[in-house]
């Protein structure tokens, strides 16, 4: 698909200086020509960059700038990828990473069954949210339903299911460990995750950063998904969804909400964690999600804690200041992140700062990358992350309150 960003964001060029416009080239040439390829059915296939795998989550933010697109191709890839998401989905809910084909490519073989079509099988609920907030938003903005077909009913409907036994997680369906001396690459309890007790939230082993989590109910992501399937179309919509949508909001305000404030994650024992994390969904990322206001009180409270020195993942240097993630060393902050807090500022002048902040912290190569050192913009890990290549072009579309022609 030789598509341009002049094809894909008419009039764009002409909005922007053309340095910020020749990133936004370079971005987006690169999810054409080198993140996208075609499963044997001719569905689009998208690597998340430097590993050769596609995430259910890293791909539908990689493709959600395009949704400013009026593009006819552009339109057609996100049905279809919609669709792969949910060919993948079906064969292992329990993945985040999959192989453009069963080769048995893995980041490690972690179950003696896992599908040759599964490259890494960590349990995110972010992931399932994910491949429901591209349909929706697929249809919402392009009023398409040709994804919404027998496959994705079926998903949903399996969605539901898993979500519902997952509110009480049994700890011996689901055993992560891995012997590589990397303590948050396991489940802790011997690869069994901190004991839970029933919240009505729902479970998830793994973090977006695909760092395990430290308590079971990863608070982002239950609003994530709650937000998700509070906003399935009436004909999508059911009692099992209605009533798991109102357990899940029941178990964040009763158990999520502490001291004024949202947790990162919680137990149901009183435990609770209170940090955020780069990745979306984040507690940063809510009202990007669409899950809350900006204006929000709560989210207000919330955000001053996680962008103050408070958030053990906060670092601020010489060269910048943003959210980090366990996941990369410490005092390194992500470009996601640093995008992120300025898709969610209602300040144009703070989303021209964290572009111009961004650009002189790419280490002169003229990509975003995983995460770089707040003192020295040249460490730096991922050369190339188009994650975070295609953030930075959702903040420049956002900017100007781009809108296709």
């Amino acid at each position: 698909m030789n598509l341009t960003a002049r094809d894909i964001f008419p009039g764009l060029d002409t909005q922007i200086p053309e340095s910020r416009f020749n990133r936004v080239s370079k971005a987006v040439d690169s999810l054409f020509q080198k993140t996208l390829t075609r499963l044997e059915n001719g569905r689009p296939f998208i690597i998340t960059g430097d590993i050769p795998a596609m995430w259910l989550r890293d791909s539908t933010w990689q493709v959600a700038p395009l949704l400013n697109s009026n593009h006819p191709d552009v339109i057609q890839l996100l049905i279809d990828l919609s669709k792969t998401q949910v060919e993948l989905f079906l064969i292992d809910p329990f993945a985040n990473a999959f192989n453009p084909a069963p080769n048995g490519q893995c980041w490690h073989r972690d179950f003696p069954d896992q599908s040759p079509w599964v490259f890494e099988r960590k349990f995110e609920l972010d992931s399932w949210a994910s491949v429901l907030y591209l349909a929706r938003m697929i249809t919402e903005k392009y009023d398409q339903i040709d994804h919404i077909d027998g496959s994705f009913k079926e998903a949903l409907s399996l969605m539901i299911k898993l979500a519902k036994l997952e509110q009480t997680h049994d700890p011996e369906s689901y055993i992560f460990k891995r012997n590589n001396d990397v303590p948050h690459d396991s489940l802790s309890h011997n690869g069994r995750g901190a004991p839970t007790a029933y919240t009505g939230m729902v479970y998830s082993a793994f973090r977006p950063s695909d760092d395990a989590c430290m308590y079971g109910y990863l608070v982002p992501s239950n609003l994530f998904f709650l937000n998700e399937l509070e906003q399935l179309p009436e004909t999508l919509k059911s009692l099992e969804s209605q009533n798991l949508a109102k357990a899940i909001r029941t178990g964040v305000e009763r158990f999520a909400i502490i001291d004024g404030k949202y947790a990162y994650e919680v137990d149901g024992h009183g435990n609770a964690l209170f940090i955020d994390d780069a990745n979306i969904p984040s507690l940063l990322t809510l009202p990007l999600l669409g899950c809350i206001s900006p204006n929000d009180e709560l989210y207000a409270a919330t955000r001053e804690f996680i962008l103050s020195e408070k958030n053990p993942y906060y670092f601020s240097g010489a060269k910048a200041a943003g959210i980090g993630s366990q996941h990369t060393p410490t005092g390194f902050v992500w470009p996601i992140a640093i995008a992120a807090q300025a898709l969610t500022d209602p300040l144009q002048s703070k989303k021209l700062e964290a572009l111009d902040l961004l650009e002189n912290t790419d280490a002169g190569t003229g990509s975003m990358h995983e995460a770089f050192n707040v003192n020295d913009d040249k460490e730096f890990t991922r050369s190339w992350f188009s994650w975070a290549d295609m953030t930075y072009v959702q903040l420049v579309l956002d900017s100007i309150n781009y809108r296709s022609k």
